[in-house]
């Protein structure tokens, strides 16, 4: 398993353009938060669907490099999502993402988004991806 630094430098390296936080990783699980600001949110004021979408597709691959490691080539296969209330505009977005199966060639998972501070969640996905055999960095 890998530990929160060295997820941290693989995103830094990797892929600059995301921003995100990584709050924990446990078994089979992680949790990351956006900071949400003014370009995040769309007409209405609520955050996008997008940016729920990139918070579900991130966990996801936090959770599974943390269990299987550093595969850069790993890649979304699937990923539903269900908007189930409005988010608040002037709190972060918490993704908690728990893995369901790790196969040896995919891996299935479920994120919960949750507006910070409240219980019930925002959105939820399920989503797959497809692990190569012999891409580890």
């Amino acid at each position: 398993m890998l530990t929160k630094e060295e997820l941290v430098i693989f995103f830094q390296n990797e892929f600059p353009q995301t921003n995100f936080i990584i709050e924990s990783i446990g078994e089979k699980s992680v949790t990351i938060r956006k900071n949400i600001n003014q370009e995040h949110l769309r007409p209405g004021g609520t955050v996008s669907g997008p940016v729920l979408m990139e918070m579900a597709d991130l966990a996801l691959y936090v959770a599974i490099l943390s269990e299987i490691g550093l595969v850069a080539f790993a890649v979304t296969t699937n990923l539903n999502i269900n908007f189930l209330r409005k988010p608040s505009s002037e709190k972060d977005i918490i993704a908690k993402c728990n893995l369901i199966k790790i196969g040896r060639t995919l891996i299935i998972g479920e994120v919960s988004m949750y507006s910070e501070g409240f219980i019930e969640p925002v959105a939820h996905a399920v989503g797959t991806y497809a692990i190569p055999i012999t891409n580890k960095i």
